[in-house]
């Protein structure tokens, strides 16, 4: 049986930068503390083990400094000395035991407490480790040799005491250490708080830079006096704005072009309509549809140009440019065959090497502009038309040539203009075809050249040849 839908978890808050970066410092101060803890700990253990491990030598030293013979066997005066050093450590419970060659307590404490100590080494001095009355404790043996007449052999002292001092003394050495780093820790966090503020400062800055912008304005932020980061990432968004501004510029453009090169013929054809359905006379009527139905294919083409440019603006500024052939460009062009629709009947040649033209850019960008140079050719210009790609001077060239003259000079200079309002002549009929074409070659760190040669007219897009050390990795 349904219950409804689950509810969506939430979603973790996001932790600001601040905070981030503040944990991570208090995170590795709080590792550096447990190591240093640990450092400390253990050094103030050997520290403490050392101190009243000599206490405890001290001690049995001055007992067995205190054992004579008498009468053939050692007796023991026990010296104030000895317990005023294990005095050192009133809380701790003490043993010490003085044991003859055979075994024997000379002195000691009661029978019941006794010690087993460890065998007799070649060492005069041994630690070991036992309990006394169910607490761990520490002890020394210290082994004094006599050699007399009526005594010979070893004499054993035994002193121990449990481990309250050291474990005291210990916890000391590490509280004393711990607190002036905890306050250290502190401050450290405190001026990683300030210093981090102070890094921060210049995010508010651009902040409040961009919140009060206009929405229009994609012009580039300053990055002098920044950090260095930041320039990063300010250059980053620099050039991020700048080709969101290169494509709102674009879409204007082509509203703009859109919209002036849509004005007349759809005005015309709306005359020429009114014309052929008021005219009377048959023939006149005629006529009237003749010029509305050159004018609709006038303004299906201008469509089809229109969508090109700004299919290849888009084009140009999102898709990623790969190693194309400009001799299959070229063949590509001639396959298609749209002279045939264009100019029936004229002759068209192709010139290419059998090596390799290569560039970096976009192939449909790439032939949409060879097809409107070649579409000019055939528009205006003679047959034959040639279409070629080569290298030429360390350049990746792609030309349209035909037979003729070619246009005049002012007018060659503003050939590939968004728009120009001179109705009826050559430039408005070109114009947004080499517009597509001054785009692409601007797109791919090239230009578009016309010349006058001896045998006709060239229109050519040049580009920057790729090396041949990227040829071998294509």
């Amino acid at each position: 049986m349904s219950t409804g839908p689950e509810p969506h978890p939430r979603a973790r808050p996001v932790r600001s930068l601040v905070s981030r970066v503040l944990g991570t410092v208090f995170v590795i101060l709080l590792l550096g503390g447990v190591l240093v803890a640990g450092s400390t700990w253990w050094n103030g253990q050997q520290a403490a083990r050392q101190a009243y491990d000599r206490i405890l030598v001290g001690a049995a030293s001055d007992i067995a400094e205190s054992i004579r013979v008498q009468r053939g066997a050692p007796l023991v005066d026990l010296p104030v000395s000895a317990f005023q050093l294990l005095a050192q450590a009133p809380e701790d419970r003490i043993y010490y035991a003085v044991i003859g060659p055979g075994g024997q307590l000379v002195t000691g404490v009661d029978p019941d407490h006794r010690i087993t100590a460890p065998a007799r080494g070649g060492a005069p001095v041994r630690f070991f480790d036992d309990m006394l009355d169910g607490e761990p404790a520490r002890f020394v043996i210290l082994t004094r040799r006599f050699v007399e007449r009526d005594f010979s052999g070893p004499v054993d002292v035994v002193v121990g005491q449990t481990l309250r001092a050291r474990k005291a003394m210990t916890r000391d050495l590490v509280i004393d250490a711990l607190l002036p780093l905890a306050l250290a820790g502190i401050v450290m966090i405190g001026i990683a708080f300030l210093v981090i503020r102070s890094a921060l400062a210049p995010l508010g800055a651009l902040i409040e830079d961009l919140s009060h912008r206009d929405p229009y304005d994609l012009t580039p932020m300053p990055t002098e006096r920044l950090p260095r980061e930041l320039q990063v990432m300010l250059g980053a968004m620099n050039r991020f704005m700048q080709r969101l501004d290169t494509q709102v510029e674009a879409m204007r453009n082509l509203i703009s072009d859109t919209a002036h090169q849509l004005r007349t013929p759809v005005a015309a054809i709306r005359v020429h309509a009114e014309t052929a359905m008021s005219d009377p006379e048959e023939e006149a009527r005629g006529r009237a549809l003749d010029r509305l139905a050159l004018r609709t294919r006038s303004l299906g083409t201008l469509l089809d140009q229109l969508l090109s440019r700004a299919l290849v603006i888009h084009r140009t500024d999102s898709m990623p440019r790969t190693l194309v052939d400009l001799r299959e460009i070229a063949l590509e062009i001639m396959e298609r065959d749209d002279s045939a629709v264009l100019a029936p009947g004229a002759e068209l040649r192709l010139e290419i090497g059998e090596d390799p033209v290569l560039v970096r850019a976009d192939a449909f960008s790439l032939a949409e502009a060879a097809r409107n140079l070649l579409g000019n050719a055939l528009s205006h210009g003679q047959a034959p038309i040639v279409i070629g790609a080569a290298e030429e001077g360390g350049q990746a060239v792609l030309w349209v040539q035909d037979s003729g003259p070619g246009p005049e000079d002012q007018v060659i200079a503003r050939l590939g203009a968004r728009f120009n309002r001179n109705a009826g002549t050559r430039e408005q009929s070109t114009g947004i075809g080499l517009s597509i074409v001054t785009s692409v070659a601007a797109a791919f760190d090239g230009r578009v050249e016309m010349t006058r040669r001896s045998d006709g007219f060239r229109a050519a897009l040049i580009f920057p040849l790729v090396p041949d050390t990227m040829r071998e990795d294509a």
